[in-house]
């Protein structure tokens, strides 16, 4: 059977997304090519026509969390007032249906403790995917006039990422609940967004 051109593309891509989804939900040293394979409606012979080994798959998927992640948050780049676009970003991350959303999220909270210990070339992909984000968060900043937004935004993605990482550790619901209310809180008082739509 002949397959069109673009079928190993495809079949390259879906394996991706499945491998970022599967990453998300359970850490890079937790996924098993052949689950990952499975849900992508292949084989496990087929995988190594597409990557070399599982740490290739982890570094490649990792791209696609991130990508993923950029799609879902287009719309709020396109606000004109930049207070606006910071509060939309803040409402989203701190946001109940954010925090429980391992498999969809942004890969941050749930992965930045798994990519600390991984290869350096995959802590370099991670790491572009951070400044990615911080970059995102750095341009309505230096709008604002913040006199050094990259550092800003940094510090605001640290606050951003432990609200979401702690808010998803504790067992107790209502605990959980004033973790994402008070980091929200505690960055719209700091940016002025208590008012912004």
């Amino acid at each position: 059977m002949r397959y069109a051109s673009d079928h190993k593309a495809e079949t390259r891509e879906r394996v991706l997304k499945e491998a970022a989804k599967e990453i998300r939900a359970k850490g890079p040293d937790n996924v098993a090519v052949a689950g990952i394979m499975a849900r992508a409606g292949l084989t496990h012979g087929g995988f190594y026509a597409h990557f070399p080994s599982k740490d290739a798959l982890v570094k490649e998927a990792i791209g696609t969390m991130f990508a993923d992640a950029r799609a879902r948050t287009e719309k709020i780049d396109a606000k004109g007032d930049p207070r606006a676009v910071l509060r939309t970003y803040v409402d989203f991350y701190l946001s109940p249906a954010h925090r429980d959303s391992r498999d969809r999220g942004c890969p941050l909270p749930t992965l930045s403790g798994d990519f600390a210990r991984a290869q350096p070339a995959t802590r370099d992909r991670f790491g572009a995917g951070v400044e990615g984000i911080a970059g995102r968060l750095a341009a309505p900043l230096a709008k604002l006039g913040y006199p050094d937004p990259g550092a800003e935004a940094h510090a605001l993605l640290a606050q951003l990422v432990g609200g979401v990482a702690l808010a998803r550790a504790v067992g107790d619901p209502a605990l959980s609940d004033a973790m994402l209310a008070d980091t929200h809180a505690s960055i719209a008082r700091r940016y002025g967004l208590e008012t912004a739509q």
